[in-house]
């Protein structure tokens, strides 16, 4: 919803949008156009996309380094993304920025922060397939997952920070309109 509100927004005023969807891989490119129905195509293809990727640990160093390679022109950038991925991006980021303007749009679900005290529960990693169950309602459990959450909240915001981008955090939950709203402050 975020992309197809900025896109449509964008492309009302003249700009042109293009894009790079990464799965596994960088799988689709789409060339910087204008128009509502450029925009309404990225939409389809960012729909049509599978809901979860081949087992695999995200790489966000080759979604960056494509970008580095694919746009040619000095524009404004949006990486659009959870930041979860192997380690050694926030350099490709850094590179990124120096020749366009950066935003690193941070995807977040707040249930990543704080886990709820609901039992056994069966979890997946969405990267690698892997299932296990854990009990929520022990509190120790929880307590080391909200440790395990923090240092990893903070680990991510200091490579954002060393790749020196503008950072907009997007959670699930959040209202569409402020999230545009902050993006435009």
């Amino acid at each position: 919803e975020f992309v197809a509100v900025l896109a449509r927004l964008l492309t009302r005023h003249g700009n042109r949008v293009g894009a790079l969807l990464y799965g596994n891989n960088v799988d689709t490119v789409l060339p910087a156009r204008g128009g509502r129905v450029h925009v309404l195509d990225l939409l389809q293809r960012m729909a049509a996309r599978p809901a979860e990727a081949a087992g695999g640990a995200t790489d966000l160093r080759e979604l960056l380094l494509a970008a580095q390679r694919t746009i040619k022109r000095r524009s404004t950038v949006l990486v659009v993304s959870d930041f979860i991925s192997a380690p050694g991006w926030e350099k490709s980021l850094g590179h990124l920025a120096q020749r366009h303007e950066v935003t690193a749009v941070r995807l977040f679900d707040a249930l990543e922060m704080d886990l709820p005290d609901i039992g056994l529960v069966t979890m997946r990693d969405a990267e690698t397939g892997e299932h296990i169950v854990v009990d929520t309602h022990n509190r120790r459990f929880r307590e080391r997952f909200e440790a395990a959450a923090k240092k990893r909240e903070t680990t991510l915001r200091e490579a954002l920070a060393r790749a020196g981008v503008d950072t907009l955090e997007l959670g699930t939950d959040d209202d569409l309109v402020d999230a545009v709203l902050r993006f435009a402050d």
